[in-house]
């Protein structure tokens, strides 16, 4: 944007005026020894792997560690929210962040767990349609699990799955060649699955324009949204997207392997879809009864397979309390600034040295979430030791890509201005 600018002055006032500037105190900032300004709170921009601790997480877990000790197994049916329910206690907060009926959702299991869970239900191959369309190089689990799903029903991977990747000499994916696979293949696809968000160029797709696409030859869409929920605004309900998965760990900063979460279209609630069951997931007046024949519950929550996870149950909803607070629209506007002020430092530094960074991430702010992902070809594993050095952690990937992940809950203008310090001083010394 025209007014940003690379001072320090500058950095402060926006973060003064910032109204979400009260939820970093929410939050517990990483210190570390033996940076060159000890004792500071380090440049936390690793969101996009793992969210920090919210203060109340400590909190939330005492409470549950409290009812175990004083209730033992009643923990489960007494005081006023009992454990049996808890799954209840996270669905509307969670709904509004993806945009969903609570009906709709259900924290649960890990991410390709139910992945796995979700293509047992929507993967229907047929002898006329088997394929399953998704993209080249997403997240490695989707990729196995794709794989060895399709394995798993007697079909050959090289056969079934339907990549589509970045032109030659690109880094992104271009929608119309979505679109037009989709075209190519629609007589043989059964489902189309990819993420919403790629983990590694931090570029989102048109999930609303993918699941039109598709439904136009009744083809079924699901996204892993691991780096999208709680980062970038989606609208699964209104999308009518057919189902998601995530994981919470990342931006949703419910800790490390965290509850994951699912959605399922209401339009799918009543259908008598396969599924792969367990008792947590059957009728719960029923469920301890323990009756032959499994009876689903109702909605997503019929997707359940095994006892929850309390104690990670409540982190998640202390953190989910947050983004009910700060709401997702008022995130997404920080976010769209605070990482378009990254892009601003960082083409500061291209222009100044000769671009030495390529941003990989799409320029059109719709197209990404609060990740930048750097392409460093000269001296990358150096430039990012350096910035370690300096107190601010982003991550590296093979072979020469750094992530930075400005996230608005608790990352600041000066943090950013602070990289771009870094990034200087590193480049006029070569």
């Amino acid at each position: 944007m025209s007014d940003y600018q690379n001072t320090l002055q500058y950095a402060q006032q926006q973060d003064q005026a910032d109204p979400l500037r009260p939820f970093r105190d929410r939050f517990l900032i990483p210190h570390k020894a033996g940076q060159p300004q000890e004792g500071l709170p380090l440049t936390y921009l690793c969101g996009n792997s793992l969210g920090l601790q919210p203060v109340a997480a400590r909190e939330a877990l005492s409470r549950e560690l409290d009812i175990w000790q004083n209730h033992g197994v009643e923990g489960w049916f007494e005081g006023e929210e009992p454990w049996l329910y808890y799954h209840r206690y996270c669905k509307e907060p969670l709904a509004r962040v993806v945009g969903a009926l609570p009906s709709e959702v259900c924290p649960m299991n890990n991410l390709t767990v139910n992945l796995h869970l979700m293509l047992t239900s929507f993967y229907r191959p047929t002898a006329e349609r088997f394929k399953v369309l998704t993209i080249a190089s997403d997240f490695p689990s989707d990729q196995y699990a794709l794989e060895t799903h399709v394995r798993a029903r007697g079909y050959d991977p090289d056969e079934v799955l339907v990549e589509v990747r970045p032109r030659a000499g690109e880094y992104t994916l271009r929608m119309e060649d979505i679109l037009q696979a989709i075209d190519a293949h629609a007589d043989s696809l059964a489902l189309v699955v990819m993420s919403g968000l790629h983990y590694y160029t931090g570029q989102v797709l048109d999930m609303p324009a993918i699941t039109q696409h598709a439904h136009q030859y009744d083809i079924p869409v699901g996204f892993d949204l691991a780096h999208a929920v709680g980062n970038y605004p989606v609208q699964l309900h209104d999308w009518q997207v057919d189902f998601a998965v995530w994981c919470s760990y990342k931006y949703l900063n419910s800790g490390p392997g965290g509850a994951s979460g699912i959605f399922v279209h209401e339009k799918h609630h009543q259908a008598h879809l396969p599924r792969l069951a367990g008792w947590w997931g059957y009728q719960e007046e029923r469920r301890f009864e323990m009756t032959k024949g499994f009876v689903p519950m109702a909605g997503a929550d019929g997707w359940q397979v095994s006892t929850p996870t309390i104690l990670s149950l409540a982190v998640h909803r202390a953190s989910l309390a947050i983004f009910e607070e700060a709401g997702m629209k008022e995130l997404r506007a920080k976010s769209e600034r605070v990482t378009g002020y990254l892009v601003y430092i960082l083409r500061e530094i291209n222009h100044t040295y000769g671009n030495p960074v390529t941003i990989m991430t799409p320029a059109n702010a719709n197209e990404r979430g609060c990740q930048l992902s750097l392409l460093v070809e000269e001296r990358g594993k150096a430039l990012f030791d350096e910035l370690v050095r300096n107190g601010i952690i982003g991550d590296w990937r093979e072979p020469n890509c750094i992530r930075l992940a400005p996230t608005p809950l608790y990352n600041t203008f000066e943090e950013v201005w602070r990289v771009g310090q870094v990034l200087d001083h590193f480049y006029s010394q070569i």
